[in-house]
Formats: structure tokens, C-alpha cells, sequence
């Protein structure tokens, strides 16, 4: 048994597996101190590694256990007397997956569970900012200069390299200038070198200045939330005001007790109204 948020969790193995599930390993995380300590909402994953401290499987959507054909849209499950206090998985890996003399020393094996108990209005705001719809400017590309428009593909007549973390980008001048008035503003040779951003957020970037939309890759869920903070620098950096409002919608729907501090202090520093509200409104809904 361990703690943490104030709540006793307690991890349940199933080596052999449960009725139905034979052949499986089933792991569950289970709220010991319900009666006690009231409900808890967490984001869990469970690992198993084997003696070496290899990782050999890793999960992280947890299934109810009384619900085993109901599985849930996300990590963070409510344990209350209502829903359940065991979630977790009857099927985490096949039994035959384990090798005996490779994963195995004594015929043992180790569970890691990373547990974060949420607040539940954490919960509720952060879904609450997620959903808040934002105003951001509809394309204006198709008011550029005809001869900008035919350059919509990224990278279509190049007629320069942008070297940024040892990847070369080809790139449209006549593009860029139209699209970022610090690219407008300087003199720009046939070759350049860009420091301080990553290569997958300025190719990010160039893209969305050629299309004025995110590459598809980047706006499914998760992959915007990893890059919303660079990408703002970045967009900050050449004046890109959309780019820059859409990676404050994305960061405001992150806002929760530990990033909040953080995310105000970028919004200060690159002068995000949006994102500078969401935080403030938060600390005032949170303050004790």
C-alpha cells in the first residue's frame, strides 16, 4: 500500500488472469482509504519491468473493473463508492510475453504505477477552458498577392535554405516576407541559420506560415499540447499573430496547479493577453 494526494492506493495483480481473461496479467490500481479519505480522481499508468529495470509494457487507459467492455476516453478516472474503487486492466499483457530466463529473476517481476491525484476543479476548469471558444482570425491568405498564393505548398520555389538545428528547410522569400514582418524586415541572403528553436517547431512553423493551418500531425490531441509553448515563442518571435493565438488556446485548456505559475510568467513575457486572463482566472477560482 502507498499514499499520495491524502488517499491510500493499493496496486491488485492478477498473474494467471481473471475468469474470461485467462492467459493475462491483470493490474488494477484500487482506492483503499474510499471509506476513510472520500473520492479521488487520478491520472495512473501502470509498467511492468522486468529485473533489470527494463521496461516491458506500459498503459496508461484504464478500464473500470466491474465494466471490463466499457473502456474509458482517458487516464483520469473517478473512484467513488457510485463508480468504483478498482480501475485498471484485465488484459495488460499476455502471460506467454513473459520469458522466464530474459524478463524474469526468481520468478519475479516489477510494477511501477505513476499516480497524480487531481482536484476535481482542476478537473472541471481545465475542461471548461478546453471547450472555451476562441476568436481566432480566419485565413487570410487568400488576400495575398497572386504570387504569393501559388507558393500555398510548403517549400513550392524555394529560393533559399533555413538552417535550423543541422536540418535544412527550403524556403520562399517572397512567402516569408509576406507572411512575417520581422522576415519582411530583414535582408535575407540565399542562406540563413536560425538559433534557439527546434527543428520540428520551425518546420511546424514554416508550414503554417505557407498554409496558415497546423500540419495535421501536430493538431491531434496530445502532440499540440507538447509543442503549444515553443511554438508560441516561436510564433512571438517573427510576429505570426494567429500561430500565436492558436498555441494560447491550446496552452489554456493545460492550465492546472503546477503549470500555472509558469504558463503566467510566459504569458507576461511574450505578451499573451489570452493566456495571461486564463491564468489569473484560474488563481482567483483556486485561492483558498
Amino acid at each position: 500500500m502507498f499514499r499520495v494526494g491524502g488517499h491510500d492506493w493499493r496496486i491488485r495483480c492478477y498473474p494467471n488472469g481473471e475468469e474470461g481473461y485467462e492467459g493475462f496479467i491483470g493490474l488494477y490500481l484500487e482506492h483503499a482509504s474510499l471509506d476513510r479519505t472520500g473520492d479521488a480522481t487520478p491520472d495512473f499508468r501502470m509498467s511492468i519491468l522486468d529485473h533489470t529495470g527494463k521496461l516491458l509494457w506500459t498503459e496508461g487507459h484504464a478500464q473500470l473493473s466491474e465494466e471490463i467492455d466499457d473502456e474509458s476516453k482517458g487516464d483520469a478516472q473517478t473512484f467513488s463508492i457510485g463508480k468504483g474503487i478498482m480501475w485498471g486492466w484485465s488484459d495488460f499483457m499476455k502471460v506467454e510475453d513473459l520469458d522466464d530466463k530474459k524478463h524474469l529473476k526468481d520468478g519475479s517481476l516489477i510494477i511501477v504505477c505513476d499516480v497524480t491525484v487531481l482536484d476535481m476543479r482542476t478537473i472541471e476548469y481545465r475542461d471548461g477552458m478546453a471547450s472555451t471558444t476562441t476568436t481566432v482570425p480566419p485565413s487570410e491568405l487568400h488576400r495575398e498577392p497572386t504570387e504569393v498564393r501559388s507558393e500555398s505548398k510548403e517549400g513550392a520555389n524555394p529560393d533559399m535554405e533555413i538552417q535550423v538545428g543541422g536540418v535544412t528547410f527550403p524556403a520562399n522569400r517572397s512567402m516569408l516576407a509576406a507572411r512575417s514582418p520581422v522576415f519582411k524586415e530583414e535582408l535575407m541572403p540565399t542562406s540563413i541559420r536560425v538559433d534557439g528553436i527546434d527543428a520540428d517547431v520551425f518546420k511546424a512553423l514554416l508550414y503554417f506560415i505557407y498554409t496558415d493551418k497546423l500540419p495535421q500531425e501536430i493538431e491531434e490531441e496530445g502532440t499540440l499540447a507538447k509543442m503549444a509553448k515553443p511554438l508560441l515563442v516561436a510564433a512571438d518571435r517573427y510576429k505570426l499573430e494567429k500561430l500565436k493565438l492558436v498555441s494560447e488556446e491550446a496552452l489554456c485548456g493545460q492550465i492546472d496547479m503546477e503549470s500555472v505559475a509558469n504558463t503566467l510568467a510566459l504569458a507576461e513575457q511574450h505578451c499573451c493577453s489570452m493566456l495571461k486572463d486564463a491564468c489569473t482566472q484560474f488563481l482567483a477560482d483556486f485561492s483558498f
